[in-house]
C-alpha cells in the first residue's frame, strides 16, 4: 500500500527529495554516463588491440615451420603478453571508474599497500613463483610447445606465465606446476634431439660385421626422403657399448630436430630386424643360442655334458 504524506511539511519533504534524485540522475546521465562509456570503450579498443597482437604473434609462430626454438618464444611471449594486458587494464578500468564517483582512491592504494604487507607474509610462495617466473623467461629456460621435465614431471608446455608452468604428458594428464618449484629443467627439445637406440645382438655375431650392417642401415634411414629434412646429422655408430652374458650393445645414434626422434626410432627398428634376419644375425638374449647345462648323472662322467637346446 502506497502512503502518502498527511501534512505540509512531509510533502515538502518528499518534493526534496524527489528533486534531489531528479537532479542527481540528470547529473549522472549528464556527466558520469559518457565518461563510464568512454572508460569501457577505450577499455575495449585497447583490449582488441592486445588481442590482434597476441593472434598476429601466433599466427607467425605458425609459420616458423624450420625454427622451433622460434615458434616456441613467439606463443610464449603471446602468453604472457595477454596475461599481464589483461591484468594492468583492469587495474586502469578500476582507478578511473574510481575516480568518476568521486572516491578517493588514494586512500585505498596506502591500505592495500598495508594489507599487502601483512598478506605477503603469509603469501611468500607467490612472489617465488614470479620471481622464478622473470629468471624463466629472461634466460630463455623453455618455451610454450617445448617437451621438458620440471619437478619431476615430464610432458609438452601448454602455457607459461609468470606464476606457474602448465605440462602435458603423453597420456593427456595436465599438469600444473608452480614456478618455485622448479629447481632443475630439462628441455629435450631444445635445438635439435638425438635419436638413439641400444641394439642388443648375440656374442656369436662378428662386431665388425655388426657395426658395418647398423651404420648402412642407419645412413639409409638418413636418406630417405620421408627423413632427410628430420634427421640433421649422419648417423653415429658407438660400437660395442656393453657386454652382459652373450648380449652385446651396439648404441645407434642420429640428431634429429627438436622433438622428432620417435618416427626416426621406429623406422630404424624396422629396418634392423628385417636386415639382420635376412643376414642371418642373432638378437642379444635369444633362447635358441643360450648354453643350457644337463643336471649331473650318476651313471655319467663326471665332466657335465652341454647340450645346445
Amino acid at each position: 500500500m502506497l502512503l502518502l504524506p498527511t501534512s505540509p511539511q512531509d510533502e515538502q519533504i518528499v518534493q526534496s527529495i524527489s528533486r534531489e534524485w531528479h537532479t542527481g540522475i540528470i547529473q549522472f546521465v549528464g556527466e558520469k554516463l559518457p565518461r563510464i562509456i568512454a572508460v569501457f570503450v577505450i577499455i575495449f579498443v585497447l583490449q582488441r588491440i592486445v588481442l590482434f597482437f597476441v593472434k598476429k604473434m601466433h599466427t607467425r609462430a605458425d609459420r616458423q615451420v624450420g625454427n622451433f626454438h622460434r615458434a616456441a618464444q613467439l606463443r610464449t611471449m603471446a602468453s604472457i603478453l595477454r596475461a599481464t594486458s589483461y591484468g594492468v587494464l583492469g587495474f586502469i578500468a578500476l582507478l578511473q571508474l574510481l575516480n568518476i564517483f568521486d572516491i578517493p582512491y588514494q586512500p585505498i592504494l596506502a591500505s592495500a599497500g598495508i594489507v599487502g604487507v601483512g598478506v605477503g607474509l603469509g603469501a611468500q610462495s607467490i612472489f617465488k613463483d614470479m620471481l622464478n617466473g622473470i629468471f624463466i623467461l629472461v634466460e630463455d629456460q623453455y618455451n610454450v610447445g617445448e617437451v621438458v621435465i620440471l619437478a619431476g614431471l615430464k610432458g609438452t608446455v601448454e602455457d607459461l606465465s609468470l606464476r606457474r608452468t602448465t605440462l602435458r604428458d603423453g597420456d593427456g594428464t595436465l599438469y600444473v606446476v608452480p614456478n618455485s618449484q622448479i629447481a632443475t629443467v630439462s628441455n629435450l627439445s631444445r635445438d635439435y634431439s638425438l635419436a638413439t637406440l641400444n641394439v642388443s645382438v648375440d656374442a656369436s655375431a662378428n662386431p665388425d660385421k655388426v657395426i658395418d650392417l647398423l651404420r648402412t642401415i642407419a645412413t639409409g634411414v638418413r636418406n630417405d626422403p620421408a627423413f632427410k629434412d628430420i634427421a640433421i646429422a649422419d648417423p653415429n655408430i658407438l660400437g660395442v657399448d656393453k657386454i652382459e652374458g652373450r648380449a652385446v650393445t651396439y648404441p645407434v645414434q642420429i640428431r634429429v630436430r627438436a622433438n622428432q626422434r620417435d618416427g626416426v626410432l621406429r623406422e630404424l627398428r624396422r629396418r634392423i630386424i628385417l636386415a639382420f634376419e635376412k643376414d642371418g644375425i642373432p638378437l642379444g638374449n635369444d633362447p635358441a643360442n643360450m648354453l643350457i647345462l644337463r643336471a649331473p648323472n650318476p651313471t655319467a662322467p663326471p665332466a657335465q655334458q652341454p647340450l645346445i637346446g
